[in-house]
């Protein structure tokens, strides 16, 4: 995948799969008070979500947690990710950019479902 392209002014979805991730996504956030919840779509259209972990001896993103729970299930790809919360920092894109995917967008939203931003990887 080649660098992020952030799009601004920003709009929502228009793609109600997109809508429904990230609604998950925010779910995921709510559900465990974490600093961050993320889903992500598979090319197959399977969605996996899930909140940052913050153990002691464990730290994840909710986008790896997303990106795991992805490939130990066996997506060969990723179409479209949702970030509520704390903004996905670079690693965090790098690592959404570790599963093939074309013209993948990542969604970021405040935990109010608000969409502050459309990144594009691709």
């Amino acid at each position: 995948m080649t660098a992020a392209k952030v799009s601004e002014p920003v709009e929502g979805p228009s793609d109600p799969e997109d809508t429904k991730i990230i609604t998950l996504a925010r779910s995921a956030l709510a559900r465990t008070q974490a600093s961050q919840g993320a889903c992500l779509r598979d090319t197959d259209g399977r969605t996996y979500a899930g909140a940052a972990i913050d153990l002691d001896h464990l730290n994840l993103s909710a986008v790896e947690v997303v990106v795991a729970m992805a490939v130990s299930s066996g997506a060969a790809g990723v179409e479209a990710v949702a970030v509520s919360g704390a903004r996905p920092s670079d690693h965090s894109l790098a690592v959404i950019g570790d599963l093939s995917g074309k013209d993948v967008v990542v969604w970021v939203t405040d935990a109010a479902g608000t969409v502050e931003q459309r990144i594009d990887l691709g």
